[in-house]
């Protein structure tokens, strides 16, 4: 790649183009309404109510300071599951709703330019206790789970889908995250994809922190092939493609 390449590809991290944009022409601004916080579940998806804050108790004392130091990528894992419990304390902590201020705007427990977020959460689940394996989807206004589709062993899939770095299927369960451009492109027009980009950062942070609470580990993964990715999930691949993913396991003590 030459220098004008660089160039071209580096303005992508600047916010210059802010300036070329009319924002009275976005469409919040034209008054159309705003999307919504969440893709609701089908008609036919039994909705699993996960467990609440309330239940959290078992996570208190970790000491914030030690966590931001002892934080770091995990690529092993042992064979112990996560609870249903535990993964409901991922869940919230990367993508919890504190508020519903209005249709299509709450706040979370991460923060979001413009407070849009954009993300969906998805599960690929091995080896959750009480749970099926397969594909599930995180409806962050109910707190709950409704599953995608039941597949007993996609680990061969998730290899070629995560270019054969076949760490990740070991873990008991892959957070995977999609994101609805348009959430974000609804306020900011172009300059929406710098934002969701920064965005994906704030929730895997608060993944990583959060797994110091239960001895758990991850490794955030930016590297896949987008499109098997997209299938694997059953994800269109153009109003919603996956952006992140990061493997959870328990570590060795």
């Amino acid at each position: 790649m030459n220098d004008k390449d660089l160039s071209h590809y580096r303005e992508f991290l600047k916010d210059s183009l802010r300036l070329q944009i009319d924002f009275h022409a976005t469409d919040q601004h034209q008054g159309v309404s705003p999307p919504p916080v969440q893709k609701p579940p089908r008609d036919d998806q039994q909705l699993i109510i996960l467990p609440g804050q309330a239940t959290f108790d078992a996570f208190a004392g970790t000491d914030l300071v030690n966590a931001i130091a002892d934080r770091k990528s995990h690529r092993h894992f042992t064979r112990s599951p996560l609870t249903v419990n535990e993964l409901s304390f991922l869940l919230w902590a990367t993508q919890g709703i504190r508020q519903v201020l209005q249709p299509g705007c709450a706040l979370r427990t991460v923060p979001s330019a413009g407070c849009r977020h954009a993300f969906e959460s998805y599960l690929l689940v091995k080896d959750v206790v009480d749970l099926a394996r397969g594909v599930y989807r995180y409806l962050p206004l109910q707190h709950a789970l409704v599953l995608e589709q039941e597949q007993d062993d996609f680990q061969a899939e998730l290899s070629r889908a995560t270019l054969n770095q076949d760490f990740i299927a070991t873990a008991p369960v892959v957070f995977v995250w999609t994101v609805i451009p348009y959430r974000m492109e609804w306020r900011y027009d172009i300059a929406a994809h710098r934002v969701i980009a920064i965005d994906a950062g704030h929730l895997c942070q608060n993944l990583y922190l959060a797994c110091e609470a239960l001895n758990a580990g991850t490794c955030a993964i930016a590297a896949y092939h987008q499109g098997l990715m997209d299938r694997l999930l059953g994800v269109d691949g153009e109003d919603e493609f996956t952006i992140y993913l990061a493997p959870v396991g328990k570590i060795p003590l």
